[in-house]
């Protein structure tokens, strides 16, 4: 008995360690792989709790990797390998990357709360079926004023405004070629979306003379800036407004009258997503209505999500309405669109505006 007992342990850790080594064999090859999904999304975005119920509900491991702008999107996508299984860029890049053929196609049966996404997001001239894109979030960028800092004769109604000397090192602006050079564009008299290589370079030397009074290119974080009263003023995302003025009843929102930018970001699916109905999967729960008012609860942009909008509390509502004005309709509003060869001008010119 002791002779088969002995044996019998040889046998089972004998048993043992080639199970650990097929194990082994098998999470190399995926033979035992773990569900997940890789994404990209912007920085201060999504609430860290809602990848955390995603993962408990579903069992897939998310991945999250935080941009700061299209640009460092786009160059990461280009050079990952099918890394990515999502990604969130703004419009004008999702029609660069059809055109490249660079997305997968959405499996939209895979996404049935997609019911609860108004029309008046959907259907953009370059995906009209929504073939490629999906709608995340929409919002404008503002003008922002500190009024405990800024003299109550000192006023503010457009980017114009901002150039007063009055403003010298107390300037932060978004770190966007798109929405910096569309406006001075627009000052102008030119389409915020010019192609024409001497006006984009004339909204170039007109940014310049900005220069004096800027004192940080920030998109990430600039409500910190603002609740800190560490600038007097500036150009930041709708919701970076919004939550400023949550923490600091100082700051002031201005829908500036020479131009207002509009964005959309949307999701995408890059080509060669190895995971891309866990990515279909992730959209869905996004669209579900209650998790996507956790999403606006925590970052006030406008919501495509119209059952999502209907359960936010009414002061969020009224934050988000202060950030938006006449939205669509103001007579400056202007969506960026996909300007082709014409981008590499708008980013020569702008590293030369922050040189």
């Amino acid at each position: 008995m002791k002779r088969f007992r002995k044996s019998s342990v040889i046998l089972v850790m004998a048993i043992m360690i080639l199970s650990g080594i097929l194990a082994a064999c098998g999470s190399s090859t995926g033979g035992s792989k773990k569900e997940v999904v890789n994404i990209m999304n912007w920085s201060e975005y999504l609430p860290e709790h809602l990848i955390e119920q995603f993962e408990e509900e579903t069992g897939i491991k998310v991945n999250y990797s935080e941009i700061s702008s299209n640009e460092e999107m786009i160059a990461k996508l280009n050079v990952s390998g099918g890394e990515f299984d999502l990604a969130v860029p703004s419009t004008y890049f999702i029609e660069v990357l059809i055109n490249q053929d660079k997305l997968e196609k959405i499996n939209k049966d895979n996404i049935p709360n997609l019911k609860y996404i108004g029309d008046d997001y959907l259907g953009w001239d370059f995906d009209p079926n929504d073939d490629y894109s999906l709608p995340y979030m929409w919002g404008t960028e503002v003008i922002v004023v500190n009024e405990e800092l800024v003299d109550e004769d000192v006023k503010v109604t457009s980017y114009k405004d901002l150039f007063n000397p009055y403003f010298k090192d107390s300037l932060v602006i978004l770190d966007d070629p798109r929405t910096m050079l569309g406006a001075m564009l627009s000052m102008l008299g030119y389409d915020s979306n010019s192609t024409n290589e001497e006006e984009i370079v004339a909204a170039g030397e007109e940014l310049k003379k900005l220069k004096p009074n800027i004192k940080v290119y920030d998109s990430d974080n600039a409500k910190n800036l603002l609740i800190s009263n560490e600038v007097k003023a500036g150009v930041v995302y709708g919701a970076e407004a919004a939550l400023a003025m949550r923490e600091n009843p100082n700051i002031k929102v201005i829908i500036p009258e020479d131009f207002l930018s509009l964005w959309q970001d949307n999701f995408v699916i890059p080509k060669g997503a190895k995971n891309k109905e866990n990515a279909e999967k992730f959209i869905n729960f996004i669209f579900d209505p209650e998790v996507s008012k956790e999403i606006t609860l925590d970052h006030p942009y406008v919501n495509p999500n119209e059952e999502a909008m209907k359960l936010l509390p009414e002061d969020i509502r009224t934050e988000i309405e202060l950030t938006v004005g006449e939205g669509v309709d103001h007579p400056k509003g202007a969506h960026a669109i996909d300007v082709g060869e014409a981008l590499q001008v708008y980013d020569r010119v702008w590293s030369e505006v922050k040189q």
